[in-house]
């Protein structure tokens, strides 16, 4: 899977290097394996922010992207979208989003959902169903479910990382949520290609059978 996400990661045209952030010597072990640039850093990072941030310490660039392992049918051209809005120099932060569709994903817990305001910025991420409807007589917004994919100019990044766990990170288990809670906005952006997070055992068989495919 990492293989996977390595290099769907490397074929787009907005990033100029790859590297893995693990604390796992198995993982460090198959990225080299195949020839990916890998570092190892601390075991006790509460969050792939924190693990992120530890490296881009020692990183020259302006912006960095966090593609997170778990998502092997990432399309680069996903990555081209959330770095895109950074010619804007007032943006620290984006992140992407879909038009939610399959109806189960409203109640399930794994598909994080996101509310935005008419700018086009975050204005909260739950694993609960937002936004509730009270009154169906007055209509439906659209639902958007979250993609997990972040870009931060490096300089945000280390603000962000240095900043202590929130309460609303800590009770939904969403680390977006300690840069809202600080007063980091984040610019979201709504992406024309779909992706699957591996979060369970279900996620895990899907994505083999869509790379198993010949469109894959």
């Amino acid at each position: 899977m990492i293989e996977h996400v390595y290099r769907r990661t490397a074929a787009s045209t907005a990033v100029s290097e790859v590297i893995v952030a693990t604390d796992d010597l198995r993982v460090a072990r198959v990225v080299r394996n195949f020839g990916g640039q890998v570092r190892m850093t601390r075991a006790d990072h509460a969050s792939g922010t924190d693990r992120l941030a530890e490296v881009a310490t020692t990183l020259d660039c302006d912006v960095i992207v966090n593609v997170q392992g778990d998502e092997p049918l990432l399309d680069p051209r996903a990555i081209t979208e959330a770095v895109a809005p950074f010619s804007d120099p007032s943006i620290s932060m984006t992140t992407l989003y879909r038009r939610i569709e399959v109806p189960a994903d409203v109640t399930n817990p794994n598909v994080v959902k996101v509310v935005v305001d008419r700018g086009g910025f975050a204005l909260y991420f739950s694993r609960a169903p937002i936004p509730h409807l009270r009154d169906p007589r007055g209509g439906y917004p659209p639902l958007y479910r979250h993609v997990g994919l972040y870009a931060y100019r490096r300089s945000a990044l280390l603000v962000l990382a240095s900043l202590d766990p929130t309460p609303l990170e800590r009770a939904e288990s969403l680390e977006q949520l300690r840069a809202l809670e600080h007063g980091i906005r984040i610019k979201t952006v709504e992406t024309a290609y779909d992706s699957i997070g591996v979060d369970t055992p279900d996620d895990l068989e899907r994505v083999r059978r869509l790379l198993a495919a010949p469109s894959a």
